[in-house]
């Protein structure tokens, strides 16, 4: 598995449309073969600044994701809402623990 994370800063006025595009296409890119998680974050103090984090089979899985109608798609609408270049990391997980006397909803 990989896990792909990408630094989208939007021009503020832009982020509202933002969410409005990726709502209406996040369980297209979710749902695409071979990714198997899918999270947004956005920015506590710069809410113009997005995260995502997805998690694929195999950098294979990405690749064809990278190549599909799907994100070029998306891809092309929100490029020209960028203030700057997206930023991303292609990551291998080394540990992954999670605190057993914390309980989560």
């Amino acid at each position: 598995m990989i896990t792909r994370i990408v630094k989208l800063h939007f021009k503020e006025e832009c982020v509202t449309d933002f969410f409005e595009i990726f709502n209406a296409l996040k369980y297209n890119v979710v749902n695409f073969p071979g990714c198997i998680q899918l999270k947004v974050f956005q920015d506590h103090m710069k809410p113009n600044i997005v995260f995502t984090y997805s998690v694929w089979e195999d950098s294979m899985a990405l690749e064809n994701y990278r190549i599909s109608k799907t994100f070029i798609d998306l891809w092309g609408q929100i490029k020209p809402m960028f203030d700057s270049r997206a930023e991303a990391w292609t990551l291998h997980a080394q540990f992954e623990g999670k605190n057993k006397s914390v309980k989560t909803n």
